[in-house]
């Protein structure tokens, strides 16, 4: 994996959490419902990773491919996330 997407990814995560975070801390009252959307969004990005990565050993990809398949819908679904939280109003 490319270290520079991987630091890229890392500050995303770090962007995204902090900024739910803060969400969360400005509305207690929907903070549980929030983070069962949360928990949920990155169940389905981890399933379909495992399903990717599932489908490139099949097909007989080398291990960084079937990685890179694996984390693929996490990175996606970060870098939606990160854009909609950081988007100006």
């Amino acid at each position: 994996m490319n270290p520079f997407a991987t630091a890229m990814l890392a500050w995303q995560a770090g962007t995204v959490f902090t900024l739910r975070s803060l969400s969360m801390w400005s509305e207690p009252a929907r903070a549980q419902a929030l983070l069962v959307e949360y928990a949920m969004e990155k169940q389905r990005a981890f399933a379909a990773g495992g399903f990717a990565a599932g489908r490139a050993v099949l097909t007989g990809a080398d291990p960084a491919a079937v990685m890179a398949a694996a984390l693929r819908p996490a990175h996606r679904r970060l870098r939606a996330n990160h854009r909609t939280l950081t988007r100006l109003p």
